[in-house]
């Protein structure tokens, strides 16, 4: 990348060693290897065509098949398939090579895997690497270490892929103003494989700590996605060194933990389909209200209130046989009116007990963290106080990844990684991470989460994000990370590891002066919020071309402040509404997912918001004609045919949605 500690080959090649299981596997016979090292090491081989008994040559990345010796440089076979703007290069050692007439130019032997219609994805480009003689074969994957030709065939298996890194952004920002509030991204320390350890485990403890403390407190588990929810909703406010875990925010007490604790007490309401459920769940809402009201100190007036309702819902249920579903529900809904308030009262000071002691703990682990962090640099000589301060003036460039100032530590211990099947396995002292070929291919080109978090991070199709580079011109993702990104540059939540794959740090620490961005944020009110808040500074102080199309849900059972602010802004310049099980997102766990689970149906609308300031909308105008090619780019389904997969599942608000499966 842009910085030594962002992509040093010196560094990077100590990252990963292989695992002995796939540095001593077999290799399989090749048929002919009379090949200069250059198309060697591109991903050539020459082999034997059995059904018209002569040789071709077949490139084991891009799986380009030539009847004729390829020429190193000639083309480029996504760009310029056919090889009409090809010029030939002399490759060392082979001699000159003469310039091929137009009709004797190497043909193409045949596509070894053919899309299927309507699929425009891109393959998997790798560049050579010329090699002198002698020195040892330095793979395109990890520089300096040296591959097995069989693992390094089988690391960069080519597959359908669901990104394009060669769109250039020509986004212009400008440095944090003096009155921004959270910690610079570039301030954050370099990622280390122990210190990452020990943050997730760290993180797991604390994950249990939660539920254990609602389990005992208030007798329910933990709402779904709360947790990572209030990763989301305290790093808005979080001014501590850790990229991941809160340590100085005000309040402790989280807004969106307390509300949806609170939404489960006494117990959780689920989504009714058939009559008995509606009854069983009545039941058992009035025996936990009555519980409830008993085991707290509460006023007597409540005590009563509570008290009498249940029992006259006691009494309803055992004389009103025929009830309907619909009779349940509405008896449900009456009595969550006449108790909800004195049971909210009551739980009050416990729940907010739960979010004050979440926080505190996480706030001792962030200086576990850090002391461990700080130890290891110093033991590497890495002065870590003599951070260079950030320059006040105003200096406006183009678009990079983010940089650290700190430099990255000079040694990294070994990261193994093995081949299984189709996927790909990173282990290190014991933990594992499996992802898809492709995406471990679209890392190394430039952790993850089992615990929930994949709703959090849905992505829009493929066909969409073509469609607003084309007709938009977006060339950059507010909400990213460099497993779901489909553009070359995006922000993410986590600076330090995601930089290495071109994050521009996080949104709310991003300041752009001109460009047309895409973002999709995860579904936290109160990141929607501050991202309203943050858009609207940006328009407001630029004079350039400057463009946000936002998709977001349409709750309207209350609205979301983000949406109602958004809605009535004076940058809004259209507003288009995608209607539920009519469109698509992709799964957030897109790099481990198999292709029938690769995308699911929308359960509810999405709106889609324009906000422009006037240069942006002069250059970008939500035209008529632009709307209804937005519109029909959702007509594209990416799921596969014939699937015995049930997907409509994107979760809802009370479920969730949108380090790696969060975006800030």
């Amino acid at each position: 990348m842009a910085r030594d500690n962002h992509g040093s080959p010196q560094e990077d090649a100590a990252l990963i060693s292989l695992s002995p299981s796939t540095s001593h596997s077999p290799r399989p016979p090749r048929a002919l290897t009379d090949l200069p090292d250059e198309l060697v090491q591109a991903g050539w081989e020459k082999c034997w065509s059995k059904r018209e008994s002569r040789p071709y040559y077949f490139n084991r990345f891009t799986n380009q098949s030539l009847w004729e010796m390829p020429v190193l440089g000639q083309h480029d076979v996504i760009s310029d398939p056919l090889g009409l703007n090809a010029a030939p290069v002399q490759v060392e050692g082979a001699g000159a090579v003469p310039e091929t007439p137009k009709d004797t130019k190497p043909q193409k032997r045949r596509i070894s895997e053919d899309l299927s219609a309507g699929e425009t994805v891109k393959k998997l480009k790798i560049e050579s690497t010329p090699v002198t003689p002698g020195s040892v074969p330095s793979s395109p994957i990890f520089p300096g270490v040296s591959l097995d030709e069989k693992q390094l065939s089988a690391l960069l298996k080519t597959t359908d892929v669901y990104w394009d890194l060669d769109i250039q952004s020509n986004v212009v920002v400008k440095p944090l103003p003096p009155s921004h509030l959270l910690p610079p991204p570039s301030q954050f320390l370099p990622p280390y494989p122990e210190v990452e350890l020990l943050r997730s485990q760290l993180v797991l403890k604390l994950r249990q700590h939660y539920r254990e403390l609602c389990q005992q407190r208030e007798g329910i588990d933990p709402p779904r996605e709360s947790f990572n929810r209030w990763l989301l909703e305290r790093k808005v406010l979080d001014r501590g060194p850790d990229p991941l875990l809160p340590s100085d925010c005000d309040p402790a007490v989280s807004p969106s933990m307390f509300r949806e604790i609170m939404n489960d007490v006494p117990i959780r309401l689920s989504r009714i389909k058939h009559r008995e459920e509606a009854k069983r769940l009545l039941f058992k809402y009035a025996e936990a209200a009555k519980r409830l009201i008993e085991s707290r100190s509460a006023s007597s007036d409540s005590r009563k209130m509570v008290k009498w309702n249940v029992e006259d819902t006691f009494s309803w249920l055992r004389r009103d046989h025929l009830a309907t579903k619909e009779d349940y529900m509405d008896r449900l809904e009456h009595l969550r009116k006449q108790c909800g308030p004195h049971m909210a009262a009551v739980a009050k000071d416990s729940v907010e007990g739960i979010c004050s002691k979440i926080y505190h703990i996480s706030r001792e682990y962030v200086k576990r963290i850090r002391e461990k962090h700080l130890a290891l640099l110093r033991d590497a000589n890495i002065p870590v106080d003599q951070v260079p301060a950030v320059s006040p003036q105003d200096r406006r460039v183009f678009c990079h990844p983010v940089r650290l100032s700190v430099p990255a530590l000079p040694t990294q211990p070994g990261v193994e990684v093995q081949q299984e099947g189709s996927l790909v396995c990173v282990r290190y002292k014991g933990e594992s991470v499996r992802i898809n070929q492709s995406y471990f291919s679209k890392l190394v080109m430039f952790g993850t989460a089992q615990y929930e978090g994949s709703g959090l991070q849905g992505a829009l199709p493929v066909h969409v994000f073509q469609t607003l580079h084309k007709v938009f011109g977006v060339t950059l993702e507010c909400f990213a990370s460099p497993l779901n990104c489909y553009f070359k540059q995006y922000c993410s939540a986590f600076t330090d590891t995601d930089g290495y794959f071109g994050s521009r740090g996080p949104c709310l620490s991003f300041f752009p002066v001109s460009g047309s961005f895409e973002a999709n944020p995860p579904f936290s009110e109160e990141l929607m919020d501050a991202m309203v808040t943050h858009f609207e500074n940006l328009l407001e102080s630029s004079d350039q071309p400057l463009s946000f199309i936002i998709f977001i849900p349409e709750w309207r059972d209350p609205p979301t402040p983000a949406l109602t602010r958004m809605e009535s802004s004076r940058f809004k310049r259209h507003q288009l509404l995608l209607t539920a099980f009519q469109h698509e997102y992709r799964s957030g766990s897109q790099h481990m997912c198999k292709r029938e689970e690769l995308y699911y149906k929308a359960v509810h609308n999405t709106a889609v918001i324009f906000l422009q300031n006037e240069p942006g909308f002069l250059k970008w105008t939500p035209t008529a004609e632009r709307i209804q090619e937005l519109t029909a780019s959702y007509k594209h389904s990416g799921r596969v045919p014939n699937s015995s997969v049930a997907l409509e599942k994107e979760p809802t608000r009370e479920e969730g949605t949108s380090k790696d499966c969060m975006t800030v």
